[in-house]
């Protein structure tokens, strides 16, 4: 009771504008008291009405009341102070829009700290302390606020629902049984029992899972940082060996520049020589013109005579019709040859750029990722497919834009070339294939669907070259459902297919052919890891002339 009265103070002694405890309290004409700064604040906001009113019972005073302290209430508050009385609550005590009320304060009320599922009301710290202290209350079941707590009440009988219907998995009060008679129930704290149970087991394979999730994540940070790690000491690699690449090729031009250098001061050297021996020739040619120009005037036939033979006579000249005047030409072999050296590089840095850019995007995290499930998933990965003229045997022609193989009976007018099939009936793909891609093959007839690496043989022996007889090559026999590797046969149930789907995941190391009609059906998944890109491979185990096969156009 002491405790109440001290609240009660609390609140009897605050200012309604402040909410603080009175400061200098004045007391108006209707009996209320407020701090005399906040009440003549409130009323200089009113000035030019003519009009005051009470903030509180909104009673009106014409004129404006003349403020005086109220020197007693100003003793008892401080008096009040000495033994303890503390200040209002704080606003932020009092419940806002947000929060649950407490269900007993009147006026402003405070912030609910519990609400009783058996009261089904809600109360702050003071009006929840019976609960804690009068025997019968201490047994109710106290939880964190909620104003759901109507929910509790059954809208037919406005009773609480304590029991929980199985049958109709609904929370019903005991009035409801009759209704309920031939059902399952027992009480919500049994039900609520079970689903404890269920509960705690949830929460632990959640738990487990994120186990194993933050097991997983750990993983592909340590993946990241080796991805990282190895990606710079492959740059830091290449760079290197694209650096001395560089170098060389730049002491190969400091050689060829030395070489052609050598040669020009040599080749310049002789001709300067020769021109000298012209240039000299050429001054004792003209002193030899001079001298038969005075010979020719002598007038003494005696003397001319006599002076003619040493006169007249000349020198061996010399022989300059081994020199071959070649304009801007001198050089030209020397740079056809760089030339060439450039195409070849070209060319070889061209089919090595293909292995580099393969190898770099075979990189790969294997995720465990599932493959499509509908035709429509597969179709996403469609790929076009085109056959390679240059690896296809003599005996079979290909056709639809080189979509379609077909067995011939005489040779076709293909050219050599070391690529070509000579003993099988087979052909191999333009197309290399990576990642994830799907393409339909359409067959007449015995026809194998196959992959296999560029480098499987095309003129060894028949364990070498044919699909699915060695190690290079994975082959379908549609005919006699048989899935062939490294000449080990597998059986495939259900019968010949006449449309063959084929999905590769090549990252994955997965090969799965399908047998497609209006639903998809698998008959054989491979389940290996690939060390180089794929070709699609078409062949024929038997010479029967019409049998074909063709890549299906996929939308």
């Amino acid at each position: 009771m002491e405790q109440k009265g001290v609240q009660l103070d609390r609140e009897t002694f605050s200012c309604s504008i402040c909410l603080d405890l009175l400061k200098d309290p004045v007391t108006l004409p209707c009996g209320h008291s407020y701090c005399m700064e906040c009440i003549k604040v409130h009323w200089d906001g009113q000035d030019g009405t003519g009009v005051y009113s009470c903030p509180q019972c909104m009673k009106r005073f014409i004129p404006r009341p003349v403020l005086d302290k109220n020197t007693m209430l100003a003793a008892l508050v401080e008096e009040l102070k000495k033994t303890g009385l503390q200040a209002a609550p704080a606003d932020h005590c009092y419940a806002g829009p947000e929060d649950v009320a407490c269900d007993v304060c009147t006026g402003r009320k405070l912030k609910a700290v519990k609400s009783c599922l058996v009261c089904l009301a809600s109360y702050c710290e003071k009006h929840l302390q019976p609960h804690y202290d009068v025997a019968p209350l201490k047994k109710h079941k106290l939880v964190n606020p909620s104003k759901k707590l109507q929910e509790n009440i059954c809208s037919l009988h406005d009773e609480v629902m304590k029991m929980f219907c199985r049958t109709d998995r609904q929370i019903i009060c005991y009035l409801c049984s009759d209704e309920h008679k031939d059902h399952d129930t027992v009480s919500a704290a049994a039900e609520r029992t079970e689903r404890q149970r269920e509960l705690e087991g949830s929460r632990g394979n959640v738990q487990q899972k994120i186990q194993d999730r933050q097991k997983d994540v750990k993983l592909f940070q340590q993946e990241v940082e080796d991805i990282n790690q190895s990606a710079e000491k492959t740059l830091e690699g290449s760079e290197k060996l694209f650096t001395q690449l560089m170098s060389l090729l730049q002491e190969r031009s400091r050689d060829v520049k030395q070489e052609v250098r050598s040669q020009q001061e040599t080749q310049v050297s002789r001709v300067k020589e020769l021109q000298e021996k012209l240039e000299q020739e050429i001054a004792e040619l003209k002193r030899k013109d001079a001298e038969l120009e005075q010979l020719s005037h002598t007038e003494d036939h005696n003397e001319f005579l006599h002076n003619y033979p040493s006169v007249s006579a000349l020198s061996e000249p010399t022989d300059s019709s081994s020199i071959h005047i070649r304009p801007l030409t001198y050089f030209q072999d020397v740079t056809a040859a760089v030339s060439e050296v450039r195409d070849k590089l070209q060319q070889v840095l061209d089919e090595e750029w293909k292995k580099i850019s393969v190898s770099v995007n075979e990189v790969d995290v294997l995720l465990s990722q599932p493959g499509p499930k509908t035709r429509a998933g597969f179709l996403r990965y469609s790929q076009e497919i085109t056959l390679d003229p240059n690896t296809a045997y003599r005996k079979m022609l290909l056709s639809d834009g080189n979509r379609k193989v077909t067995v011939m009976n005489q040779n076709q007018s293909y050219s050599d070339h070391p690529d070509r099939f000579s003993r099988c009936f087979q052909v191999l793909s333009r197309e290399s294939l990576t990642g994830r891609c799907y393409f339909e093959v359409e067959r007449r007839g015995r026809v194998e669907v196959a992959v296999a690496y560029k480098n499987i043989n095309r003129t060894g022996s028949v364990m070498e070259s044919v699909f699915g007889r060695n190690n290079k090559s994975w082959s379908l026999d549609c005919y006699n459902n048989s899935l062939w590797y490294n000449n080990i046969k597998t059986p495939v149930s259900g019968p010949p297919p006449s449309r063959v789907g084929v999905y590769l995941d090549h990252s994955a190391g997965t090969l799965s052919f399908y047998s497609v009609s209006e639903t998809m059906t698998l008959l054989h998944r491979v389940q290996t890891t690939f060390t180089q890109p794929l070709h699609v491979g078409l062949g024929f185990r038997l010479f029967i002339v019409g049998n074909s096969a063709e890549f299906c156009k996929l939308k």
